[in-house]
C-alpha cells in the first residue's frame, strides 16, 4: 500500500514544525507508521548541506547557488527517506518540501518561478504532497516569535519576508484543492485541531 505524503509550510516563526512534530506524535501514538522528516537537513549528507545554507558566511551568497543546493537537499531526501517510507506504507510528514523553495527563492529571491518549478520536479522526481499544511502568521509577529540566535535566512530584512508571506499565500491560492491555509494566530491547540478535522475529511487519518 502507498503511503501518505503530508507537508507543513510557513514563514519564519510560524509555528509549522510544532505542528509537525504533534502530527508525528498523535498519529505514532496511534499505532499509525509515520516518519517525520525536514528541509533541508533530513538525511546525513542533508544535514551537511543546511549547515551551509543556514549559516552566515562573509562571501556572498548567490541566490541561484543557493536554490542548486535546496534542490540537491531535496533530491537526496526524495531517494532516501521520502520514496522508501512512501513504499513501506508509511505517512511521511515533511518540515518544508517543494513549496519552501518556491516562495523563498522565487517569490523572495526574485529568481524565475517556471525555472524553479522544473527544478523542483526534477529534484523530487514527480513527487508532491498528498495535503500542505500552510500556517499563515504576519511577518512582524513570526520575527517576534524566533527567541535564539537568528540564522542567515531569518536575518534577511524585512521586505524579504513580506515577498516570501505573499509568495505562500500565492502558491495556496493556485493550489487549493492541496494547500490548506490555517491561522497561525490562533492557539497551539485549535491549529491542530483544525489540522486533524482536515485530515479526517480526506480520509487520511
Amino acid at each position: 500500500m502507498e503511503g501518505v505524503f503530508i507537508t507543513f509550510e510557513g514563514i519564519e516563526g510560524a509555528g509549522k514544525s510544532t505542528q509537525a512534530k504533534r502530527l508525528y506524535q498523535f498519529l505514532t501514538d496511534k499505532g499509525i507508521k509515520t516518519i517525520l522528516t525536514r528541509e533541508p537537513g533530513g538525511t546525513k549528507t542533508g544535514k551537511k548541506i543546511r549547515e551551509i545554507l543556514l549559516s552566515k558566511t562573509e562571501e556572498l551568497f548567490p541566490p541561484v547557488a543557493e536554490l542548486f543546493l535546496y534542490e540537491a537537499d531535496r533530491n537526496f531526501h526524495v531517494h532516501n527517506i521520502i520514496k522508501p517510507y512512501l513504499k513501506k506504507g508509511y505517512i511521511v510528514i515533511s518540515d518544508r518540501f517543494i513549496d519552501s523553495t518556491l516562495a523563498y527563492q522565487g517569490y523572495a529571491r526574485g529568481l524565475d518561478i517556471k525555472l524553479i518549478k522544473k527544478l523542483n520536479e526534477i529534484a523530487s522526481e514527480g513527487i508532491k504532497p498528498d495535503i500542505t499544511f500552510l500556517i499563515d502568521i504576519p511577518v512582524k509577529e513570526g520575527m517576534k516569535r524566533i527567541k535564539r540566535e537568528k540564522d542567515r535566512i531569518e536575518n534577511e530584512d524585512l521586505q524579504f519576508h513580506y515577498r516570501l508571506r505573499e509568495g505562500f499565500l500565492k502558491i495556496a491560492q493556485e493550489e487549493k484543492n492541496r494547500i490548506f491555509v490555517i491561522d497561525g494566530t490562533d492557539s497551539e491547540e485549535k491549529i491542530f485541531q483544525q489540522i486533524l478535522e482536515i485530515l479526517k475529511n480526506r480520509n487520511i487519518i
